[in-house]
């Protein structure tokens, strides 16, 4: 077949949760988790869950734990708790539950980031890896933060009609039959 004639993949939409680390944000001041949720819903993603928790590591891990096991969330984006402060905790709560790591992503992050913060982004502890089949994205809290790690990273990455060497084909893609029943897609690697 000639790669001229190949139909470009139809978009498939993900379920993607966002949590918010922190000890002071609410649902009104969370300009973070609004950025992302912006973001994410502009490319024509749906949100499946969104919550604000403070940052300890239990309370972060029992959240993205439950987020894992549901069969309907192909990622998790979390926005906080990866600076050097003794509460931020992010990493520490995130990398025990990860299968694989997506080397790199946090020198990528840093790199796109410095024009925006200067040096300050070298203290950005993010990170991305699957765990249950399932992305997770640690980035920091502030809103600028959020928007260059999506337009800049994750939107293309999370878009299966972009580019063939993407996240989406190692999540588990669920979609509706004609009938309503959700089929998982063989986009699982």
């Amino acid at each position: 077949m000639n790669s001229h004639n190949k139909q470009p993949k139809p978009f498939i939409p993900l379920n993607i949760s966002v949590l918010t680390v922190s000890d002071t944000r609410t649902e009104e001041t969370d300009t973070s988790g609004k950025t992302l949720i912006k973001g994410l819903t502009d490319a024509g993603h749906l949100l499946a869950h969104k919550k604000i928790v403070k940052d300890d590591i239990y309370q972060l891990r029992a959240v993205v734990s439950q987020w894992i096991a549901d069969e309907e969330v192909q990622v998790v984006l979390i926005t906080g708790g990866t600076g050097f402060t003794a509460r931020d905790n992010t990493p520490q709560a995130i990398s025990p539950l990860l299968d694989k790591m997506v080397d790199g992503f946090g020198e990528l992050f840093r790199h796109i980031s410095y024009g925006d913060i200067g040096t300050s982004t070298v203290q950005s502890r993010a990170l991305a890896g699957l765990a249950n089949r399932t992305l997770i994205v640690c980035m920091p809290g502030s809103p600028n933060a959020c928007r260059t790690a999506w337009y800049q990273i994750l939107e293309e990455q999370l878009d299966n009609s972009h580019r063939p060497c993407n996240f989406v084909e190692h999540l588990e893609i669920q979609q509706a039959d004609e009938a309503g029943r959700l089929q998982v897609c063989e986009t699982r690697s």
